[in-house]
């Protein structure tokens, strides 16, 4: 079956809502504490992975009864994060569309370093985002990023490259047209959607997009 949206629960904060995000057709993958949380809430992953150092050997033995498949990794000769690994996973098989959740938490490291992921999907051509209960962070490059709303109060664009140039805003409270924007700068923080979609263009660089909501 081929599946056009994979789902990714990882080890950070995970609650209902993102439990709410699960589609029919959705591939399920979970990262450690990810696949368990997944388990315990009587979802089957179609993948569980990592090296599961977060839970316990009965936690662990009910992962693998609940997966499709589980790949085990030793926690010292690995090159990846847990995180990376599933989104490696997921990549490789070729989503239309990568959602990652439980990638946010009160690791700043890790936070960042799961960030900085998407940059492989868009290389690839795969849409993704990261989502918690209060943000959903893309990833714009050169071309065109429909944002729709979904209810989040603002939208921030920092860019990931030292410069993002050509960055020009449709139907958003203060727009811009063909600006730049360099890393340090606030230019782009808490910026508003006027209606129900806009549009953010870029011609150079690599920049986060950043819907947020208290």
């Amino acid at each position: 079956m081929e599946h056009t949206r994979i789902i990714i629960f990882t080890g950070g904060r995970l609650g209902q809502w993102a439990l709410d995000l699960i589609e029919d057709g959705d591939l399920l993958i979970g990262a450690d504490a990810g696949a368990l949380f997944l388990a315990d809430n009587g979802y089957r992953p179609s993948i569980s992975l990592g090296d599961f150092d977060s839970v316990t050997p009965e936690q662990l033995a009910f992962i693998r009864a609940m997966s499709g498949e589980t790949h085990d990794y030793d926690p010292i000769d690995k090159d990846y994060t847990d995180t990376e690994l599933a989104w490696r996973m997921a990549l490789s098989r070729n989503p239309q569309n990568i959602v990652m959740v439980g990638a946010l938490g009160t690791r700043f490291d890790h936070s960042l370093a799961n960030v900085h992921l998407l940059r492989m999907a868009q290389q690839q051509g795969i849409t993704a985002s990261i989502r918690d209960e209060h943000n959903c962070i893309q990833l714009a490059a050169a071309g065109i990023l429909n944002v729709v709303n979904e209810g989040y109060t603002y939208i921030s664009l920092l860019p990931l490259t030292e410069r993002v140039s050509g960055i020009t805003l449709t139907g958003f409270q203060y727009p811009l047209q063909g600006a730049t924007l360099e890393i340090g700068q606030s230019l782009g923080i808490s910026n508003k959607l006027l209606g129900e979609q806009g549009a953010i263009e870029v011609r150079d660089g690599l920049l986060l997009v950043i819907e947020s909501r208290d």
